[in-house]
C-alpha cells in the first residue's frame, strides 16, 4: 500500500503546524500557515481577516492559564494547486486553579480550502464546525 503524496503530507503539516504556534502562544508564527489575505470563520464570530483573527486568538486565548489543541488525520481533496481539507480537532483550555470549572473542551472540525503559492501550501480560508462544547461559562 502507498503511503500519501507529498502534497497530502505537507498540508497535514501545516495543520499540525497552526496548532504548535497556537499551543506555543506564537500567533506571529501563524503567517506562515495562512495566506496575507485569508480569511476564517472561528467560535461563532463571523468572519475574520487573519490580521483580526490573529488579535481574536491572542485574546481569547489569554483568558486560560495554558490550552492544548489535538488534531485528528486530516482529509485531505487536492485539485492542482487548490485542496480542501477536514480535519478533527479536541481542544482543551485550562482555567487557573480556583476557578470553575477547571476546564473548557471544544469539539470540533476544521474545514480548510488551501492553496500552493511559492512557499507551498497555505490555508486561504478556515471555518471551525463545532460539534461540542463542555464547560463554557465559568462561574468563578
Amino acid at each position: 500500500m502507498a503511503g500519501p503524496e507529498p502534497d497530502e503530507q505537507a498540508i497535514r503539516a501545516l495543520v499540525v503546524e497552526y496548532a504548535r504556534c497556537v499551543d506555543a502562544g506564537d500567533f506571529d508564527g501563524l503567517q506562515a500557515v495562512f495566506t496575507p489575505d485569508a480569511t476564517a470563520e472561528l467560535g461563532g464570530n463571523g468572519q475574520s481577516s487573519f490580521e483580526e483573527l490573529r488579535a481574536r486568538m491572542g485574546e481569547a486565548l489569554g483568558r486560560f492559564a495554558s490550552w492544548e489543541h489535538i488534531v485528528g488525520d486530516t482529509e485531505v481533496r487536492l485539485d492542482g494547486d487548490t485542496a480542501t481539507a477536514s480535519t478533527p480537532i479536541l481542544a482543551h483550555h485550562y482555567r487557573e486553579p480556583g476557578q470553575e470549572p477547571p476546564v473548557y473542551t471544544l469539539t470540533g472540525t476544521y474545514e480548510d480550502r488551501l492553496v500552493r503559492d511559492g512557499s507551498g501550501w497555505r490555508i486561504e480560508h478556515r471555518s471551525l464546525v463545532v460539534s461540542g462544547r463542555r464547560g463554557r461559562q465559568r462561574t468563578a
